[in-house]
């Protein structure tokens, strides 16, 4: 059954955070509730998995294929977005095989999966890695790691707009920035270009500084020839990506606490922990309004943090 294109285009509220820290560094911030689209296909996968959609419904695909790891929430909205609009899905995932609560959820919404190995995920960056997988499912339209490409990062700009709208409501004439996790960088490439220059947008590294997420935002933007610096890239990843502390495990209880704001340790928390740090020394001016950007990634937080009640089960 060839994908249909769901007539669909979720809207995230714009809410403001408060915290002492935030303050005390005489700082506003709202954040974008792109964990509140769907109880599913939430944060910022939607966005990214759209255009893909698009451009495999015009090339008439049977379904769609796609990477990622035993907890992938990528893969977690690929597959709910197959089981809510009708078409299959398959995931190649990292590693040996395991049973988490994401692999769990792939499978329950038909996802067919096939695990690589350590060897065989790494050949992902080999040219003709896809060959031999679309003549094994024929007819299905590849998409890249976590939806990295131009196409998702377009699909991701759009939410400058979407913030945009809903400023007055917070009784904002403007505001100077992002702040956001960056895992491949998409997202913050998909913000530079929607914001064409006008704003900074910071993003926190969920995955350490050596793991290419630099290159990748510059050749994103080098392919829509929009090269630009209005962007930063913060040191986040507290030792390596998916990696949790007790301070982070920490702040995230008590940031949850101060603001009823759900969080996860691989990306938005430690996002928040950073505009935290960069709060407290000064790096940050007075007066300052930023948005913040939650990426969703809660069904993700049940194997470092246990079961979410915040997090609606398949």
């Amino acid at each position: 059954m060839a994908p249909d294109f769901p007539d669909w285009r979720p809207q995230a509220p714009l809410q403001p955070l408060r915290f002492n820290w935030l303050d005390a560094a005489g700082v506003e911030l709202a954040c974008l509730r792109l964990d509140l689209i769907d109880p599913l296909i939430c944060g910022n996968k939607w966005f990214k998995l759209a255009p893909h959609l698009r451009e495999a419904v015009a090339a008439g695909a049977r379904g769609l294929i796609s990477l990622g790891g035993a907890h992938s929430n990528h893969l977690h909205a690929l597959a709910a977005a197959g089981r809510r609009f009708g078409f299959p899905t398959v995931g190649l995932l990292r590693g040996e095989p395991q049973q988490t609560p994401t692999v769990s959820d792939l499978q329950a919404m038909g996802m067919h999966l096939h695990w690589l190995g350590y060897g065989g995920y790494r050949a992902r960056h080999q040219a003709d890695f896809w060959q031999g997988w679309l003549q094994r499912y024929p007819g299905f339209h590849p998409v890249n790691e976590g939806g990295l490409g131009l196409a998702a990062a377009q699909g991701c700009a759009e939410l400058v707009a979407m913030a945009q709208a809903q400023l007055a409501a917070l009784g904002w004439s403007d505001f100077d920035g992002w702040w956001l996790a960056a895992g491949t960088g998409t997202t913050l490439a998909g913000l530079v270009l929607g914001e064409q220059g006008r704003r900074a947008v910071h993003g926190a590294l969920a995955v350490p500084a050596g793991h290419g997420v630099a290159e990748q935002v510059a050749a994103l933007l080098q392919q829509a020839g929009r090269p630009d610096q209005g962007y930063r890239l913060i040191e986040a990843a507290r030792g390596g990506f998916a990696r949790m502390d007790d301070e982070l495990r920490n702040f995230i209880n008590a940031s949850e606490s101060a603001s009823g704001l759900p969080l996860e340790p691989v990306y938005t928390g430690k996002a928040l922990m950073a505009l935290r740090d960069f709060c407290d020394n000064g790096h940050l001016a007075r007066g300052c309004r930023l948005i913040f950007v939650h990426t969703g990634g809660l069904q993700g937080r049940r194997a470092l943090m246990g079961a979410d009640a915040n997090y609606t089960q398949v």
